[in-house]
């Protein structure tokens, strides 16, 4: 990338701090995975022609994942297509292999048409797209989120040319609000202390941590002051046991709470 790409999607982002500041706070304060998913619709639906699909956890143990059940381990949106999760669960179980394949493959951070493409599957291989376009879902955008949740959009429209780098990140960084705040919610893998779960405020501060940023830097993405960062960071600290920021970042990828 060169350098007036890399200063023109550091501005585009820059220029994204408000939202996704304030769609943090407002993640924060749903109270149902419908809220949350809600919230996060709204955000997409800024980046151009996106809609929420829904999100999924994957189960700990990968011979597990068909019993995934819908609203405990899988939520859909109310935009989602209705009928096309019965026919993709039903097609998925009936065929466990191919469910198996797509569940892997879901797991790369691409758009539909760029997996469609890279992968070039025929005949049956193809199920799950064309069942997507059956619906009415031309493309979409798959967001893996510490290889443990999914967060899936979706467009009538091909996303490959409009979804810009900028965007990008902006509905990566969401979708790893959004399961965390689901994950606090659902409550099923205790990786978060539950007197003390980390908040997407400072789960923000983490992954900038992690990404090599200072305190002054980290301030100015957040748009917070720099005490309001240090603050954040001494809870965190404290939540996951460890004695400094690197500690920090380290634990936190080591648990899957930031990829």
């Amino acid at each position: 990338m060169s350098h007036r790409a890399v200063a023109a999607t550091a501005t585009h982002l820059l220029s994204a701090t408000p939202l996704l500041t304030e769609f943090t706070d407002r993640v924060s304060e749903r109270d149902t995975p419908a809220g949350v998913l809600d919230a996060l619709n709204d955000l997409a639906s800024r980046c151009g022609h996106l809609s929420v699909l829904g999100a999924a956890r994957f189960p700990l143990k990968p011979s597990d994942w068909r019993s995934t059940q819908l609203d405990k381990d899988v939520f859909l949106h109310s935009s989602a297509p209705e009928g096309w999760w019965d026919e993709y669960a039903a097609m998925a179980k009936h065929e466990p292999d191919l469910g198996m394949m797509m569940a892997k493959s879901s797991l790369m951070s691409r758009t539909w048409t760029e997996t469609m493409n890279m992968l070039d599957p025929i005949g049956v291989d193809r199920w799950s797209h064309d069942l997507a376009f059956k619906y009415g879902m031309r493309d979409g955008l798959t967001c893996s989120v510490g290889r443990r949740w999914l967060v899936v959009y979706w467009s009538p429209k091909v996303l490959t040319q409009a979804l810009t780098q900028p965007k990008r990140i902006i509905l990566f960084a969401a979708a790893s609000f959004a399961a965390l705040r689901l994950e606090q919610l659902t409550n099923h893998d205790r990786r978060w202390p539950e007197k003390a779960p980390i908040t997407p405020r400072e789960l923000a501060v983490l992954r900038l941590v992690a990404m090599g940023k200072r305190t002054d830097e980290i301030a100015k993405l957040l748009g917070l002051g720099e005490e309001t960062v240090r603050s954040h960071l001494k809870k965190v600290q404290s939540k996951l046991g460890v004695r400094n920021r690197a500690q920090a970042a380290v634990e936190a990828v080591r648990q899957q709470l930031i990829p």
